[in-house]
Order: C-alpha cells, then structure tokens, then sequence
C-alpha cells in the first residue's frame, strides 16, 4: 500500500507547534523563576509576544535590523563574489584547484571570533552612526566563501564531457567551455551554494556587530538587552533574526526553483 507523504506546508506548521509547546514547557517547568525573583533565562512564548507586540517594541524592529541586513548584504555579494572568482579561475587554470580549495578550507577552519576581534582592530566599526559595520561586512563576506568556492567547483565539474568536446572540437577554449557549457552545468549547485550562504551571511554580520565597537544593529541591541537581563527582549531579538534568515533563504530558494526548473522537475 503507497503511503502519501505529508506536504511541506502542513509538516512545517507542525513542526513550528511542536517547538512553540516545548519550548512553552520548558519555560514553565524547567527554567521557572527562583525563589524571591521575576527573571527566567527562557521566558514563554507569551511573554515574547507581549514585548515584541503588546510593548510595541516590533515598532521599531526595522531600525536595528537595517544596519545588519545592509552589511549582510554587502558582504553576501562581496564574499560570493570572491568564491565565483575562485571558482572561475580554477576552471581556467586547473593546476590553481589544490591552492584555492586550501584557502577556501582555511577560511573556513578559522576562529570566526578570533579573526572578528582582529579585524575590529584593523577595520573598526562603523565610521558614522547607523552606517553598516566593516568588521560586520567582512565576516559576512568570509563565512561565505568556503561553501560557494566548494559548490561551484563541483558544479563546473560536473559538466557533460561529450558537450565540452564539442566546444573543442570548434575551436573552443577553456574560456569557451565555461560559457557555453559549464556554467550552465554548474548553475543549479551554485544557486544551492548561494541559497545556503544566505543565512550564513547574516550570521557573520550579526557577529561583527556584537564584537565591534557601533552603536546601531542588532549587535549592540542584544549587549543591551543582556545588560538588562531582559530575556523576553534578547529572545524576541533572536526569533527575529530566525525569521529573517528563514524567509532570505527562502526567497532565494525561489528564485532557484525559477532559474532551474529541471532540478525540480517542473516545466519553466
């Protein structure tokens, strides 16, 4: 007998229930006040959405997320950039394969707290208030080179041989090969490699923020928040970040499903 599996839609709302009543319970019975205190380190799903929009904090949620969504973005394009490069280069001068996938490994092995407290001494923060981080810019960009320079490559291996032949026989360079055939090849794992670097980028940027020395950005909101021990705040400031991430990576995984629509199976 052919079972029927559940469709995406309806398993992604049981799973958001499912957590919500954990965490809900978590809340009440393993994390509750101690004696004598109102603070709790997991406040319940309720108390976040009575700050974020009972006190009307969500009023101005766009005003500390703008900075970190613009230095993600920037980094995002500037660290994908670099990796296609990489990946370009590779396929044009293939003795270069084993150095660049060792600078993209290394990249990736590196300390990211490490390298982001030197690059607050070398970069700095922001240079004028609600401007985008540097050290912001430069982690997203680096969290996101390992994966896109990895996926590319494989993707402009994964080329069909006969189809490059052709391109030889005519004439065709290695130039050539990449226009015509491999890039095409490749356009599905670069677009999956693009998609995964989406949440990634926010990650690095979120980071900067919090090791830098700014004053606008999600970042030093949380310091604040933490400062204040105001837990229901940090939370709601986390659930946000999720949801961005969450629907970033989601519209890209559109536009992947629009480019590519064979990987799907579906007609373009």
């Amino acid at each position: 007998m052919r079972t029927r599996r559940m469709p995406t839609w309806m398993a992604a709302i049981v799973g958001g229930v499912s957590l919500i009543a954990l965490w809900w319970l978590l809340a009440v019975l393993a994390f509750r006040p101690q004696e004598g205190t109102t603070f709790t380190p997991v406040p319940t799903p309720w108390a976040v959405f009575e700050w974020l929009f009972v006190d009307g904090n969500i009023a101005g949620a766009w005003s500390v997320f703008q900075p970190t969504i613009t230095a993600a973005a920037i980094g995002y394009a500037w660290g994908n950039g670099i990796a296609l490069v990489l990946a370009a280069f590779v396929l044009v001068f293939p003795k270069t394969e084993t150095v660049i996938t060792q600078v993209a490994v290394v990249s990736y092995c590196l300390p990211i707290v490490a390298i982001g407290g030197i690059s607050v001494v070398v970069l700095g923060g922001a240079k004028t208030p609600g401007e985008p981080s540097a050290t912001a810019i430069f982690l997203a960009a680096l969290v996101c080179v390992f994966t896109t320079v990895v996926g590319a490559i494989l993707g402009f291996k994964s080329a069909d041989a006969s189809s490059l032949d052709v391109v030889r026989v005519f004439g065709g360079n290695s130039w050539t090969q990449l226009r015509k055939v491999r890039l095409i090849a490749a356009l599905p794992a670069i677009l999956n490699a693009l998609q995964i670097a989406v949440p990634t980028a926010f990650l690095g940027a979120v980071l900067g923020e919090y090791l830098g020395a700014i004053t606008a950005g999600v970042g030093p909101t949380l310091i604040r928040l933490q400062g204040q021990l105001d837990a229901a705040g940090v939370w709601s400031v986390f659930l946000l970040c999720a949801v961005f991430a969450l629907v970033a990576y989601g519209l890209v995984g559109l536009l992947v499903r629009f480019v590519t629509p064979w990987v799907s199976g579906s007609t373009g």
